[in-house]
């Protein structure tokens, strides 16, 4: 149930900062830049992380979206399964991100991105709340999984 909860927290926080950036916030703008290494833009990512299979069209998110709700199938049931509250909270944040960028892919036909940071020249893809979430989360399953000791199975 606590994965269940974050995942619900972390998709409400994802659609509800995009809704706010996109409408309240940058409105007309495609940038506001607020220091030499971060701005908000407005940036629409057709495709996977880093803008891959970003040219795929109508049939890219037809076929990413399936693939995502494939993944996030998979990681509903290994969170049935979990004891680890952690991990369930990971999970989460992985499964709510999910579905924040489905939905925006399914609804808007694009994922909306909008943080932008960079240093010097070098510029990291924009990205958003539900990216943020899903890289923290994979981070500390990996994490997790490195540090924590299963008890043999009796």
């Amino acid at each position: 149930m606590l994965g269940l909860i974050t995942a619900v927290v972390v998709l409400v926080l994802d659609q509800a900062s995009k809704y706010w950036i996109l409408t309240d916030v940058l409105d007309d703008k495609s940038m506001i830049i607020f220091t030499p290494f971060f701005s908000l833009v407005r940036a629409w990512n057709t495709g996977v992380s880093f803008s891959m299979f970003n040219n795929w069209g109508v049939s890219g998110v037809v076929i990413l979206s399936l693939v995502a709700f494939t993944i996030i199938a998979f990681l509903i049931n290994w969170l049935r399964k979990e004891p680890s509250k952690m991990v369930q909270v990971s999970l989460g944040f992985i499964i709510g991100g999910a579905l924040g960028n489905v939905i925006d892919r399914v609804r808007l036909g694009a994922v909306f991105d909008f943080l932008d940071f960079s240093i010097g020249e070098y510029h990291w893809p924009a990205f958003n709340v539900a990216d943020s979430f899903i890289c923290i989360g994979a981070i500390l399953v990996i994490m997790h999984g490195m540090l924590v000791k299963k008890q043999p199975e009796v």
